[in-house]
């Protein structure tokens, strides 16, 4: 989120067996809105989904994808991210609002 966060970006959503009841989550799913990120403070690892997201997975042991893209047919990431995938149900997911930061980029 770190990333993100220093790229301007506000919020952020979570999902995969981070916020399950899994004792030990193996990793976690997630979706960032791209309203107010700046391309040129954005990690380029964020932008890489090629070989199902291994320099993601290897960087920041997750993956991302940006809210309003498409990640079914005619559904956006955030919408697809609050799907039962084998149900069809409505599912809750964790939403993070990011701090702003002012001043020079740490």
């Amino acid at each position: 989120m770190r990333a993100l966060t220093v790229a301007g970006c506000r919020t952020v959503y979570l999902d995969g067996s981070f916020v399950t009841g899994k004792p030990h989550p193996d990793d976690f799913d997630g979706c960032w809105e791209l309203a107010g990120v700046d391309p040129l403070r954005l990690d380029p690892v964020l932008l890489r989904f090629e070989n199902r997201r291994e320099a993601q997975k290897r960087k920041f042991q997750g993956e991302m994808f940006i809210a309003e893209y498409p990640g079914a047919p005619g559904v956006a990431f955030l919408e697809f991210f609050q799907i039962e995938k084998f149900s069809g149900r409505p599912k809750g997911i964790i939403r993070v609002r990011l701090p702003e930061i002012k001043g020079p980029v740490p």
